[in-house]
């Protein structure tokens, strides 16, 4: 998705909203080994959306010299965790499920587009896109999260 597309605040309610996604995503990211380790970048965040990047280094590769699957699926779990956590309740994944369509090139930057699609009760229905450089589809990603209460990262005070 071009940065054009990112999705914007309507208010300064929604706003704030946005700018509490985006602590919550680099909080987590702090926490978290992987993150680090891979040089995954966040790049966007908002309520139900998230965009993380990474460049595919040697140590992300297979043995045919493309993208691991395992890479692929690690960026867009990523940017799904982000997503559904993005509201600050704790929520985890139920179900996840990746379809591979094109493979990832060595040096190549990957971004995974995470999205909303649907929130019920405690489950939540997301659809992550990873693409490539050059736009292409690499893989499409379906989450289902589920919500298991307590709060992300704690709320400044006003």
């Amino acid at each position: 998705m071009p940065e054009s597309d990112t999705p914007k605040p309507a208010d300064s309610a929604s706003s704030a909203a946005n700018d509490t996604a985006l602590r919550i995503a680099r909080a987590m990211a702090s926490t978290e080994g992987t993150t680090p380790a891979l040089g995954l970048e966040i790049e966007a965040a908002c309520a139900g959306y998230a965009r993380v990047a990474m460049r595919l280094s040697p140590a992300t590769l297979n043995g045919f010299g493309m993208a691991h699957g395992g890479m692929i699926f690690l960026l867009a779990d990523t940017a799904f965790a982000y997503a559904c956590n993005s509201r600050n309740v704790q929520t985890v994944a139920q179900h996840a499920s990746i379809s591979f369509i094109d493979s990832g090139r060595a040096g190549e930057r990957i971004v995974a587009e995470a999205q909303e699609r649907a929130v019920k009760g405690r489950t939540g229905v997301y659809a992550v896109s990873v693409f490539g450089e050059d736009g292409r589809i690499i893989a499409e990603f379906q989450g289902l999260s589920r919500t298991i209460g307590g709060p992300v990262i704690e709320e400044e005070q006003e």
